[in-house]
């Protein structure tokens, strides 16, 4: 009888552990495109990202880089200080986008150049996303904005 429950209890314990394992496969698999990875221009001269990956790229609107087609499509340069990466993006840019301010944008390398799909700019004067600030320390061109 002791040996029926022992037998029991180790088929329990080891389809819990299979399914513990296939659960968090499938969250993983799942979450493969979620995740994208913050790098600053520096970072992507010195280490280009895979083929086709998808990642974040943040720094400041490099000033006289912004340059509008005739249709929705906006070039312009993100820099560090440190390095300068060409961006591309077709799309609504928002409100507070500008030169000399903080960005971070998220897409993907297609040659030299940093096609974006998604812009984010700074929402008030004193805001840069941390990521961006730490990036811009790292280089040394980072100052602390004035109260």
């Amino acid at each position: 009888m002791r040996s029926l429950k022992k037998k029991r209890r180790i088929q329990i314990i080891a389809v819990a552990a299979v399914a513990l394992a296939a659960s968090t496969a499938m969250i993983g698999y799942a979450m493969r495109d979620g995740i994208s990875f913050f790098r600053s221009p520096s970072q992507l001269v010195e280490t280009p990202p895979a083929p086709g990956e998808t990642f974040r790229l943040g720094g400041l609107v490099e000033d006289g880089s912004v340059v509008r087609d005739a249709g929705e499509t906006v070039s312009f340069r993100v820099t560090d200080g440190g390095a300068s990466v060409p961006v591309r993006f077709t799309g609504v840019l928002p409100d507070l986008f500008g030169e000399g301010q903080g960005v971070v944008g998220t897409g993907r390398m297609q040659g030299d150049t940093f096609i974006a799909s998604e812009i984010l700019a700074k929402h008030d004067e004193n805001y840069m996303p941390r990521e961006v600030i730490d990036a811009l320390k790292e280089q040394g061109v980072y100052e602390e904005p004035k109260s």
